[in-house]
């Protein structure tokens, strides 16, 4: 629901970031696994029983070089590989969050934990099949930045899901209510989509 918005604010930074970068011969698929290790050492903190404003510093670091990867693909040539390494890596950091505090504290976390890894199954699958329907048809759009993938709209989007992690980075107690309401917006904007397939792609 932001993502359009927060688009408008960081894009100009990002990609004079991104020019930066590749003038000092970064490449983006290296950018983009940065980003993983970050996120990941993020998820590995949180479930060694980490949390606090460092935890949360890795974990926006982890995304900021998601950002960034973007930026030198633009600055230096996209490929394909390259978006759909992006895409892939971006799952995985969702994933292990949710299963970093599931392994933290199974039998407190753990139905919510993995009441949150199904519903984010479930809207990523919504958005990644939306995805390769609007490739099929030549659909495009720039709402949401320059993406390798179209990007729809929706009620959760990555500024909310990101908002969301640091929140509970930073204190987790607040995991178990949260992935249940988060889990639950979650599948609202499944629904959303799969609805909206049904009237785009009938």
């Amino acid at each position: 629901m932001l993502d359009g918005l927060m688009r408008g604010i960081i894009d100009t930074p990002l990609n004079r970031g991104g020019r930066w970068l590749a003038a000092r011969g970064a490449s983006a698929d290296a950018v983009t696994l940065a980003g993983l290790a970050l996120g990941l050492a993020a998820a590995a903190m949180l479930a060694l029983g980490w949390s606090g404003f460092l935890v949360a510093l890795v974990l926006l670091a982890s995304r900021l070089a998601d950002g960034l990867d973007g930026a030198v693909a633009r600055a230096r040539g996209k490929t394909d590989f390259g978006g759909y390494l992006d895409i892939a890596a971006d799952f995985a950091f969702y994933g292990a969050i949710p299963l970093a505090f599931v392994l933290r504290d199974p039998a407190v976390n753990g139905l919510a934990g993995a009441f949150l890894l199904f519903t984010f199954y479930v809207n990523g699958a919504t958005f990644l099949g939306y995805a390769v329907l609007a490739a099929k048809r030549g659909m495009e759009t720039t709402s949401r930045g320059e993406k390798s993938l179209y990007f729809t709209a929706g009620l959760l989007e990555g500024t909310e899901t990101i908002l969301f992690l640091l929140v509970i980075a930073v204190w987790p107690v607040l995991f178990v209510p949260g992935a249940w309401v988060f889990g639950t917006l979650c599948l609202v904007t499944a629904v959303a989509r799969v609805v909206l397939a049904s009237r785009t792609f009938r």
